[in-house]
């Protein structure tokens, strides 16, 4: 049981790696490619590449109408729509504190949780504690004069928090597909969202026009094959395992892993403060899958999608 559990916490790692680096991937393909087009493709050739997956594992997609609108509004609170509120938002909004805002969302999982979820899914108090601790860890990392500019831009950064709260929608929703293998539910969202963002990368970027260059190119790949297709496969395996509220954790260790991989890969330091946001960062995430049994969101969910 151990084992399996710290597997589970591996992919919860995981995730956190592959998310938090797609800031610095999504900053090198921008430098050629416009972000309606990122998106669209970032989605478009992950469920390529989950398609392939599917066919040589011999799975299919489902053919039920019912299936596909809960694909659809999953890819909306999943993916099109956090990234265009953020990506609006971002624009008036300091980038650091939208890393706060934005890692809320285990705030927003564990409040409608304690309204829509019961037994074992039901959050403790443990867990606001932990989602707490979670938020003032991600303050120490980006620091804590960011929070001079709050309420500053109100609008961008009530946009900011709604994506936050539209990934803890999301994380609950997820619980429906627990009937679905996590491929299937990934593929479907990812296929939606692409059907809905391709109209506006063809209306307002025009790709056909674009001169892309190599590195942005490599850049989307990388986005797309690592951090949206193989992430998502994660995503939807740990709801099924570790929950709701276990899997949105993971969004404080996002900024960790940005820390760490500016320290490797930029030559940057890592002051007292930082470490002490990433210690407790870490601790929040702790608190948050202490002694949870993976089970109960697959078996609730199945109850649910059978009733």
């Amino acid at each position: 049981m151990m084992s399996g559990r710290a597997f589970e916490f591996g992919l919860l790692g995981l995730l956190a790696l592959l998310w938090g680096s797609s800031y610095m991937w999504i900053n090198v393909a921008l430098d050629t490619i416009p972000p309606f087009t990122l998106i669209t493709l970032r989605v478009g050739l992950a469920s390529l590449v989950l398609l392939g997956i599917l066919a040589l594992r011999g799975l299919k997609l489902p053919t039920d109408r019912k299936t596909w609108r809960l694909f659809f509004v999953q890819s909306i609170v999943n993916s099109t729509g956090p990234w265009m509120l953020l990506a609006w938002g971002q624009q008036s909004v300091d980038s650091a504190v939208a890393s706060v805002l934005n890692s809320t969302s285990p705030l927003f999982v564990f409040f409608l949780s304690l309204v829509l979820m019961s037994g074992s899914e039901r959050p403790a108090l443990l867990q606001l504690l932990g989602a707490l601790a979670g938020v003032a860890g991600i303050v120490l990392i980006v620091g804590t004069g960011a929070l001079e500019s709050l309420g500053g831009a109100f609008i961008p950064q009530v946009a900011v928090l709604a994506g936050a709260a539209l990934y803890g929608i999301a994380a609950i929703r997820g619980r429906r597909f627990a009937h679905l293998p996590p491929m299937v539910t990934a593929a479907g969202t990812l296929i939606c969202a692409t059907v809905t963002l391709l109209p506006f990368s063809l209306v307002l970027d025009q790709p056909w026009a674009l001169q892309i260059s190599n590195e942005s190119l490599t850049a989307a790949g990388v986005l797309s094959v690592f951090c949206t297709a193989f992430a998502f496969l994660i995503y939807f395996r740990l709801i099924n395992t570790i929950g709701s509220m276990g899997t949105a954790s993971q969004a404080y260790l996002r900024s960790g892993v940005g820390v760490v991989l500016g320290v490797v890969f930029l030559n940057e330091t890592l002051d007292l403060e930082t470490f002490a946001g990433i210690c407790l960062a870490i601790f929040g995430v702790l608190l948050i899958n202490w002694k949870r049994n993976p089970k109960p969101a697959a078996k609730e969910a199945a109850q649910e999608s059978a009733s």
